[in-house]
């Protein structure tokens, strides 16, 4: 279901501009991780359900974000969610993309004014999953042994596990949710957390144990995906 927050400009039955063709495609840009990219699918579905757009007119324009290629470092330490959206800021400034597609919990809080949030979609779980190794038999973070090593690239998460849990090792671990449970696989880390929306979104529906939001709170925002457009085409 797609939640519009304000009425764009180029929904055709209200008297706007004309829906896109496949002359002249709705260009939906997005991160290029797999994740992002069932995202931005997702996004187009429903953009079509509610507008009737022909899926031929709908094109997706992925692109590699600076976080996505940072992957020895924290974000906090090198700009932050900025990195996330720098990429696709431009696109749709410069008139290379017409939408955005983002997961709102890595959109910055104050957002340039040059653009507008136009709609959402229905928010999914906003829970955290934990996923431990083979060999380590744990549903919750009380579970986890003495001085588990819990990779994490969030310091909400990481913050939250050492109060819980002083004893237990919290550990920078980057990438997309393929590369960290790679990672964890391997052996680099014991245990980790993932949002429960993305894993669902990827397919993978037995993957970790859901974390109470009274035990372990969520970002802001997670489980939202948000359609973000030109302030002027809003």
């Amino acid at each position: 279901m797609l939640r519009p927050l304000t009425r764009a400009r180029g929904a055709g039955a209200s008297g706007g501009l004309p829906l896109p063709t496949p002359d002249r495609p709705l260009r939906l840009g997005t991160r290029a991780s797999p994740l992002a990219m069932a995202q931005a699918n997702m996004a187009a579905a429903a953009l079509i359900a509610a507008y009737g757009i022909a899926p031929e007119a709908i094109e997706i324009v992925p692109m590699t974000a600076t976080g996505d290629k940072i992957q020895d470092r924290a974000l906090a330490e090198v700009g932050g969610k900025a990195l996330w959206t720098r990429e696709l800021d431009a696109a749709l400034d410069g008139g290379r993309i017409d939408i955005a597609v983002h997961s709102l919990k890595d959109v910055e809080t104050l957002r340039d004014p040059r653009f507008a949030l136009g709609a959402m979609l229905e928010r999914a779980d906003p829970r955290d999953r934990l996923v431990v190794r083979d060999g380590i038999a744990a549903a919750a973070i009380a579970d986890l042994p003495h001085g588990a090593r819990l990779g994490t690239s969030s310091p909400r998460r990481a913050a939250q596990v050492r109060r819980l849990r002083p004893d237990l090792e919290t550990t920078l671990l980057r990438g997309n949710v393929a590369t960290r449970l790679g990672k964890l696989a391997a052996g680099e880390v014991d245990a980790t957390l993932l949002a429960a929306a993305g894993l669902e979104r990827l397919g993978m529906h037995a993957v970790g144990t859901v974390q109470p939001a009274e035990i372990l709170l969520p970002a802001a925002s997670q489980g939202a995906i948000g359609i973000e457009c030109r302030a002027d085409d809003a």
